[in-house]
């Protein structure tokens, strides 16, 4: 076992996670860009202001509902990882139709629950101004929840058999026909109406269902899938394989809860303290959560490698992975928060001109700097132990981490110590680096329990 490590090498570990994650992170800065887009397009309406509000706040109830799809339909791809390492792709096959049988049976009430999107606006006490033009942006998008649940299904079977490459290509796509998409739609060109925001999420609907079918027909028809005969046959739910796959997704879905709740929490309690105070937050969250993509990329190459070792009984090669993915997270999260520390006046600049937003700014970029090497560590840590498919105990961490310590030490810096929104993100820095620790001793923990059992330590689906 030993001596497979000392074959494959530092450098092959290295390369293999770079090639696995690259696709990965030029995929997600892609689906990124259109939201970018999306806002961009939409600040050049005439009522550009009711816009930009309803997919602000549209998107963020999109986000809520995505999040339980994305985390649940993530299972699959350890799964298929442990399977493929094992020289099992047709148990790879099984487990992933079962996964597509999940996707449809959430594609219903994630469909439901931003289709009546408007009445929980509503509840929320959302402004009444904003309600109706992001209550038909949510109607118009939610055509594309129950195909974005398979594609996502179909993506993660690709990515756990070390296939990363369709997730670029689906990403890249989708930007690139978003922007003619949204002209069409949003402005009123070649005979439709102009449908304003509304039209943005007929648009995002339409990119969704033209990157599900591509995806189909890449996984139907690329040679790197045919050992694995996805659709050899069909096969009715089988409750075995569910059941393993909701254990390992449903705490997925929660820690992704959890960890979105409190970036979500700590831009509404911002949002009390004043317009400069807000607009200065969302520059220096919004340039982190585009850095964020790359160590996420690296998170998921890592699950993949990861499980692939775990489904070869090689524990040793497993621990070995976990290990050089974080060394290159580690490089690239100091060479992102360098970044901010020598350049914020010339990034705060590509967000505004504003002298005062800008000051501020700049300042938050200090402490987005210092967030960096945590968050990198800590999403990292997660995608290692997903290859384990231990998920459990990371969501109780993360529940700690985020909620417990982050955001009741951000409030009380905040409101109590007079901070201002640095109070918030010293409390996001200092749960996300509670979380990174504790991630890491899991990690230590369980990569050890799994080498002295073996690899019987490891359940298979």
């Amino acid at each position: 076992m030993q001596s497979n490590i000392s074959a494959s090498g530092l450098t092959f570990e290295v390369r293999r996670t770079l090639q696995l994650a690259a696709p990965v992170m030029i995929g997600l800065f892609a689906g990124f860009a259109m939201n970018f887009i999306d806002t961009v397009m939409a600040g050049r309406l005439p009522e550009k202001d009711i816009a930009l509000a309803a997919l602000a706040t549209g998107g963020a109830l999109w986000s809520a509902a995505l999040m339980i799809a994305l985390g649940l339909l993530m299972a699959v791809q350890p799964a298929v990882a442990h399977l493929d390492g094992a020289g099992d792709p047709a148990g790879a096959s099984a487990v992933t139709r079962q996964g597509v049988w999940l996707a449809l049976a959430l594609g219903a009430p994630f469909f439901c629950v931003v289709y009546f999107g408007e009445t929980i606006l509503h509840w929320l006490a959302v402004t009444p101004d904003i309600i109706p033009v992001a209550g038909g942006y949510l109607r118009a998008l939610a055509f594309g929840a129950p195909l974005l649940c398979l594609q996502l299904s179909l993506r993660f079977f690709s990515e756990g058999s070390g296939h990363t490459r369709p997730t670029m290509y689906m990403g890249i796509g989708g930007a690139l026909l978003n922007i003619p998409c949204n002209y069409v739609l949003m402005y009123g060109k070649l005979g439709f109406p102009a449908l304003g925001a509304v039209g943005c999420g007929y648009a995002t609907a339409f990119v969704i269902a033209l990157q599900t079918l591509g995806l189909l027909l890449y996984v139907r028809r690329h040679p790197h899938f045919e050992p694995f005969a996805l659709f050899a046959h069909w096969e009715w739910p089988q409750w075995p394989r569910l059941r393993e796959l909701l254990r390992v997704g449903l705490p997925i879905a929660g820690t992704l809860f959890v960890e979105g709740s409190l970036f979500v929490a700590a831009a509404l309690l911002i949002g009390r303290l004043g317009a400069m105070q807000t607009a200065s937050h969302l520059i220096a969250i919004n340039y982190s959560a585009l850095l964020f993509m790359i160590p996420l990329g690296l998170g998921s190459a890592v699950t993949t490698r990861v499980g692939n070792a775990l489904g070869r009984g090689e524990p040793v090669a497993a621990r070995h992975a976990g290990l050089v993915g974080t060394g290159i997270v580690l490089v690239t999260q100091c060479l992102s928060a360098t970044l901010m520390l020598l350049f914020p006046s010339a990034i705060v600049a590509i967000y505004t001109d504003d002298p005062q937003i800008a000051e501020l700014a700049i300042s938050l970029l200090f402490l987005a700097a210092l967030f960096q090497l945590p968050d990198g560590i800590q999403i990292c840590m997660a995608g290692v132990l997903r290859g384990y498919k231990d998920t459990l105990v990371p969501m109780a961490i993360n529940v700690l981490a985020y909620w417990l310590i982050g955001l009741t030490l951000g409030y009380w810096l905040t409101f109590h110590h007079g901070l201002g929104p640095a109070g918030m993100w010293i409390g996001m820095i200092a749960g996300l680096s509670a979380g990174a620790i504790l991630l890491s001793w899991r990690f230590v923990w369980r990569s050890q329990r799994s080498i002295a059992a073996g690899a019987s330590a490891v359940p298979q689906p």
